[in-house]
């Protein structure tokens, strides 16, 4: 357990350091002791500004990576814990660090490879055992809620329908627009989805938040369109999801073949999960 007391007292050292250094190193504890209190705001912003004289501080993109993560920005942890591993090398701290933001984002093969190795090096950590039974479990269990949630076969008459020769292979059901949004929001933590064209009109959607969801569209319509200019086409490449977290609410777009797939979800959700839920969704869209 934290004690809040130690981390306040190690707060104010490391501060007391930091002030009477600017340059110091001590903003990558100032900004892990911000994180162990839960001020993920203050945590991040320490450690900013910080690897802003330090880049080169494999360290303190650790701590940037382990904030991240319990921001929920997983694509960023991921990204500052291989910053690490560059300057520091692929150290048993960040590949478990790795594994962890895996199984955040849903990718369950990559955790179990690497836990599964990590395990074979080092079979007493609980740690390790822990996170690997987390990844190998959670995708068992999905697979359950599936299979149980799948009708039976036959109309509910009791008699079962026969199958035809030919559909023994046949393709698997395909959504539509009205499909997705309202599948959508089944999610949990999802209070909006919609989809919006590349003129800028929405096609439909389903929509529990409070704020203006043609005003939200047309906000992140033009987010969409300054991605898509030439000038940070040639500097990133073409764009297919962006996340953007707000104080009250988090913002998943996806782009689509005839306009962007917008997701709203509240600021507890996990995304991950729900990035993971809405990629299978997007699966079969037509």
């Amino acid at each position: 357990m934290i004690n809040a007391v130690e981390i306040d007292e190690r707060i104010s050292k490391c501060q007391k350091i930091l002030d009477v250094d600017p340059n110091s190193q001590i903003f990558a504890a100032l900004a892990e002791a911000y994180r162990k209190k839960g001020e993920l705001e203050k945590a991040f912003r320490v450690c900013q500004n910080g690897l802003r004289i330090h880049p080169s501080y494999g360290s303190a993109h650790v701590v940037m990576a382990k904030i991240n993560l319990d921001r929920r920005l997983y694509d960023w942890a991921e990204i500052e814990a291989r910053k690490a591993s560059e300057i520091d090398g692929l150290t048993r701290t960040i590949e478990l660090l790795l594994a962890e933001i895996y199984i955040y984002k849903g990718e369950f093969t990559q955790a179990v490879k690497l836990l599964k190795k990590l395990n074979e090096a080092d079979p007493n950590n609980d740690q390790i055992k822990k996170l690997l039974d987390i990844a190998q479990k959670i995708p068992e269990e999905q697979t359950l809620v599936i299979e149980q949630a799948a009708p039976e076969p036959g109309d509910g008459t009791g008699q079962t329908d026969e199958v035809p020769v030919a559909d023994e292979q046949a393709t698997p059901q395909r959504l539509g627009v009205r499909d997705v949004v309202e599948q959508a929001l089944k999610i949990g933590g999802v209070q909006g989805a919609l989809l919006v064209n590349f003129e800028g009109l929405i096609v439909d959607s389903e929509w529990r938040l409070s704020m203006d969801s043609s005003l939200c569209s047309a906000t992140l319509g033009d987010v969409s369109n300054l991605l898509s200019q030439d000038l940070v086409k040639s500097s990133f490449g073409d764009f297919y999801t962006v996340l953007i977290e707000a104080a009250k609410n988090t913002f998943y777009l996806v782009r689509v073949h005839n306009g962007l797939f917008l997701f709203v979800t509240d600021s507890k959700a996990n995304l991950g999960t729900i990035r993971m839920k809405v990629e299978n969704l997007l699966i079969s869209y037509q």
